[in-house]
């Protein structure tokens, strides 16, 4: 489940406070420890082609953008 869908259901359940504390419970999204979506872009939030290498933190298509300003003189 989504972090969208999870938050869409909180109106549906405002007039019971029992089922949405026991819907709470039951259906947080976990935080993630590891994995893909641990890592994501600093600047676009992408979370494929993730680039962390030298502290970058960043994904291939912004590195593409930048790599000349941050200092990188070859980066095909």
């Amino acid at each position: 489940m989504t972090t969208s869908n999870y938050n869409k259901a909180f109106k549906q359940l405002v007039a019971k406070p029992a089922k949405l504390a026991k819907y709470k419970k039951h259906n947080t999204p976990k935080k993630r420890t590891t994995g893909d979506n641990k890592k994501h872009c600093e600047r676009c939030g992408r979370t494929g082609a993730h680039i962390d290498k030298y502290g970058l933190n960043i994904c291939r298509l912004c590195f593409r953008e930048v790599a000349t300003k941050i200092g990188f003189k070859k980066y095909r």
